[in-house]
């Protein structure tokens, strides 16, 4: 009996090292010139993007398992420049940087990897990814040929090699693409500085080949020759693979990162996908045999204080990336997973087949936290610096967290304390008193200080809620900018000089603090303990709706910001992150609460905003009369999603007015997802500063329907006019460049999830000056 046994152990054995070898033989992939060619047959690549950082490294083979489940064969995987590099020079690859064991898992579950390395990423991720000591140096410009930009960018792209470039799959490995940068026509358009970064990846040891992505309107400005390229987009793949085709004649056609659905910003509704059209739209590029990667097929949390924000406007972002993504936040399937599966299942190719679907992440809700300690962040200061003007956070040494400035303010009557730009948001007080907050996102950067018979302590607690992380607001340096002034009734301006700068390092390294047991108090800001049972190792969300603005952690762990201005207003708290027994939760609100309550709930609340939404672009008084204005040109749109260009006879111009007079359909409504006006050469226009003056509609209940969305740079939002409450027909948008342009066509693109709002026939307008009336 024993002799059987041992027979069948060594025949299981080597029937196991058999399976391995043969995972790790080295396999050739190639970029044909119809298609990708694996060991020399076509391939398609049905992607998804699934980051590694957003996902509990406990859980990362789960999260694998459901994405080969749904019919995928490969996963994109960004690195994030700043989780590996977080201090200079000092390089983790352990933990939740470990993209190595990620990538083996990957493999041992039947998926190939897209490598995505960077330097920059993007991905709604705090600076891009870029560390946050890039900024220390003043001069420095990220994504160009800044000397101490590629300086640091190669030696980290270099480590990734060590790490990385062993498991390509001319190696054994799995990893079948790497790319070279990411979207940088979006940026920028030195090609010579693509090509450094491209020669940086193959002297890192990259055999594999390289490719690099961008939107179909801006793949001509970055695209340098010999580089593969693919395509980004959220709708439209004829008419998006047809502008790839322009740059690109031949090769396999693929969509590098295509959309199921959108990421959140605080103070903005939840993003969700249409199911239908989205399946629709990968039928068709699976009938095409064009691959793609959808993003996100699994978008998680971005823990800790690693979530960014997009300007302008200045949106941060929200620590869920649920991004409604076919599987969800918590891991667990949707519609769109059932509906993608069976899709998929369609379309396997010679050696492939559907696995089964992981049994369901269980999710709790537990008995609610007792708090029984209190650290107040006034008791609990650090030692100061001192300097005769403000310090930016990075001048601190500091990567995130909050900066606490004082300062004396000089007897007199009351006044406006004015700051050129607070970075991110500000609490404001005056001898211990809460006067009033600042925030970035609606520009408010000054605030009314009462009378003062005597001098006066003021104090500023400045929090950074996220670096900017797409377009030329990446150089975010967190604190107060500039000087700031004392303004009376008379306008005369006196500086605040003197300031004692004290750094608040929070997130996965926090300041020390000392905490003495709770007891009910007025509200202020500080870190507040408690305690939970968990009976059970599963996962669960805390409803943080009652608390204010901040931080939490939870035995140890940083989980993620939160504001009660949501749309999120849980926190989900990943099983492998607790221990069976009792618990240890800490929270940091930026106001305090006299009686603190933490709950826990069996599902997350991704979509309660509980803040005004963005003012209409149009006041009472205003009006818009077409007779009072001279058209520069009127024409008529293709009934098309793809983009629309009018040229004409140069105009001088500051003021741009776009007017709708018909839709496609005879319908009452207009959407447009983005203008851009171009210069007498041809150039688009910088619309940086660009604002929303007029706009005679805007649906901003039922749909994010902003008009300000059409230079947000984001192609799958959109200005509609109202639809619960419709209005006829003609409508219009009146746009302040921010100066004079000498302005020669425009190209708009339509609303890119559906036909709806179409514009036919319209109507240009260009002046010098203000239109009348408004």
């Amino acid at each position: 009996m024993k002799k059987h046994f041992k027979k069948l152990f060594t025949l299981s054995a080597i029937l196991c090292l058999t399976i391995s070898l043969k995972a790790q033989q080295a396999q050739t992939f190639a970029i044909g010139t119809e298609h990708f060619e694996l060991n020399g047959k076509p391939y398609v690549i049905r992607c998804g993007e699934m980051h590694f950082a957003r996902i509990p490294k406990a859980e990362w083979r789960q999260r694998l398992k459901m994405a080969k489940a749904m019919g995928l064969n490969a996963v994109c995987a960004y690195l994030f420049w700043n989780m590996h590099e977080n201090q200079q020079d000092k390089f983790t690859w352990t933990g939740q940087a470990d993209a190595k064991t990620f990538c083996k898992i990957a493999q041992e579950e039947g998926l190939y990897v897209i490598l995505r390395p960077g330097p920059y990423a993007c991905a709604e991720w705090d600076f891009g990814g870029f560390p946050w000591w890039l900024l220390k140096d003043k001069s420095i410009q990220l994504r160009t040929q800044h000397p101490y930009y590629l300086a640091r960018s190669k030696k980290y792209l270099m480590e990734v090699g060590k790490e990385l470039a062993p498991l390509q799959i001319s190696r054994g490995g799995n990893i079948l693409m790497v790319q070279v940068e990411n979207e940088y026509g979006s940026y920028g358009s030195d090609k010579a500085y693509m090509n450094i970064i491209k020669n940086n990846l193959i002297e890192a040891g990259f055999t594999v080949p390289l490719f690099h992505c961008d939107g179909p309107s801006q793949l001509k400005a970055d695209h340098p020759e010999g580089l593969f390229a693919v395509v980004n987009f959220g709708s439209g793949p004829e008419a998006n693979f047809k502008a790839l085709r322009e740059i690109q004649p031949t090769g396999p056609l693929m969509c590098g990162e295509y959309y199921p659905g959108w990421f959140d910003s605080w103070g903005r509704p939840h993003h969700k996908g249409d199911t239908k059209r989205i399946v629709a739209e990968l039928k068709y590029m699976l009938d095409q045999k064009a691959s793609f990667s959808i993003y996100m097929a699994h978008g998680g949390t971005t823990f800790g204080t690693y979530s960014g924000a997009n300007d302008p406007p200045y949106l941060p972002q929200t620590s869920s990336y649920d991004y409604d993504a076919p599987i969800n936040e918590a891991g667990n399937t949707t519609e769109k997973f059932y509906e993608l599966r069976a899709l998929f299942g369609k379309y396997l190719q010679e050696g492939e087949q559907l696995t089964p679907i992981p049994a369901e992440n269980k999710i709790q809700a537990l008995a609610p936290v007792k708090f029984t300690a209190f650290a107040g962040l006034n008791q609990n200061l650090p030692k100061p610096v001192l300097s005769d003007t403000t310090l930016f956070m990075e001048d601190l040494n500091q990567d995130f967290g909050s900066v606490m400035y004082t300062s004396t303010l000089p007897a007199g009557a009351k006044s406006i304390l004015q700051f050129k730009d607070i970075h991110d948001y500000a609490i404001v007080y005056v001898d211990g008193k809460l006067i009033g907050s600042l925030d970035r996102r609606k520009a408010k950067f000054s605030i009314s200080i009462p009378a003062r018979a005597k001098a006066v302590q003021l104090k500023v607690l400045v929090e950074a809620t996220g670096r900017v992380n797409y377009a030329v607001g990446m150089h975010d340096r967190k604190g107060i900018h500039g000087k700031v002034y004392l303004i009376d009734d008379n306008n005369n301006k006196t500086e605040v000089r003197n300031w004692k700068n004290y750094s608040l390092r929070m997130g996965d390294v926090t300041i020390p603090v000392k905490y003495e047991p709770y007891a009910a108090q007025k509200p202020q800001a500080g870190f507040y303990k408690g305690k939970f049972t968990a009976n059970e190792l599963l996962d669960t969300y805390l409803d943080l709706s009652k608390w204010n603005k901040g931080l939490v952690w939870v035995n140890g762990q940083c989980l993620s910001r939160f504001w009660s201005i949501g749309p999120t207003q849980t926190m989900l708290v990943p099983a492998s992150w607790l221990k069976k027994g009792v618990n240890e939760v800490v929270v940091f609100d930026l106001y305090g609460s006299a009686k603190p309550e933490l709950t826990f709930l069996d599902h997350p609340i991704l979509d309660m905003v509980n803040e005004p939404q963005p003012e209409r672009h149009r006041k009472a008084e205003q009006k818009w009369n077409a007779a009072d204005y001279r058209v520069t040109v009127e024409g008529t749109f293709e009934n098309t999603d793809k983009w629309q260009i009018v040229k004409f006879n140069p105009e001088n111009a500051r003021y741009f007015a776009l007017e709708a007079l018909s839709e496609q359909q005879g319908q009452q409504f207009s959407s447009v997802a983005e203008i851009v006006l171009l210069d007498q050469k041809g150039m688009e226009i910088p619309r940086n500063n660009w604002k929303v003056v007029y706009a005679d509609s805007e649906e901003l209940s039922g749909d994010d329907g902003n008009a300000a969305n059409v230079f947000d740079l984001q192609l799958t939002s959109f200005w509609h006019t109202e639809w619960q409450k419709p209005t006829k027909m003609p409508h219009q948008i009146v746009i302040d460049l921010g100066k004079e342009y000498s302005v020669s066509g425009m190209k708009l693109l339509p609303r890119q999830d559906g036909a709806n709002g179409r514009i036919k026939d319209y109507k240009l307008y260009f002046s010098k000056g203000p239109f009348k009336a408004l």
